[in-house]
């Protein structure tokens, strides 16, 4: 039990679980009267973003000469995360009338978590919100501008999406299954 301290206090995880709490007050604040797709799309944004920057301990070197089995834990960590992003945007449905179907927030959250894990090989793990934030705005973009029912403008624009767009959801899988893939193989990067 002592390394799951050890754990969570190097990844950051007891500051990243105050400003997960302190913007998804916000969040719920300004959305008090209308929790539908877009206010629960920025809560998972924001979820996932604030609490992906422990992806990486601060010294990677040494995690990498730890005599630890390191997938199953990179694993759990973006699980946590999801799990986190996924009762930020899930609770307010305990309070509030217009609701966001639970398909389409296990989709985002699974795409955004997947986008997270792929940023930190990437990019590193302190920068595991940088592919989720790009994402979203490329998605929002393309979205509130252009109109259109032909798949790739839907693969782009998934967060999006209502529950049930078929591209929107193999869109989400894939980033979710190569995330979570890519993260537990690989872990961050130097």
């Amino acid at each position: 039990m002592r390394w799951a301290v050890l754990y969570a206090r190097s990844r950051a995880m007891p500051a990243s679980f105050a400003g997960l709490a302190v913007s998804m007050a916000a969040i719920w604040f300004l959305a008090r009267d209308r929790w539908s797709e877009i206010p629960v799309s920025v809560a998972l944004l924001v979820a996932i973003a604030v609490t992906a920057i422990g992806l990486s301990g601060q010294d990677t070197d040494l995690d990498r000469t730890a005599a630890i089995r390191w997938a199953p834990r990179r694993v759990l960590h973006l699980l946590l995360i999801g799990g986190l992003g996924l009762g930020a945007a899930l609770l307010p449905r305990l309070w509030e009338v217009e609701r966001a179907p639970v398909e389409f927030v296990v989709r985002n959250a699974g795409g955004l978590l997947g986008l997270a894990g792929i940023a930190a090989v990437v990019f590193g793990g302190a920068f595991g919100w940088t592919l989720p934030l790009l994402g979203f705005a490329v998605s929002f973009v393309v979205w509130a501008t252009t109109s259109s029912t032909e798949s790739a403008h839907l693969v782009i624009t998934w967060l999006f999406q209502p529950a049930g767009v078929a591209e929107a959801t193999w869109t989400a899988v894939v980033l979710a299954v190569a995330g979570l893939g890519i993260y537990a193989v690989f872990g961050n990067r130097r």
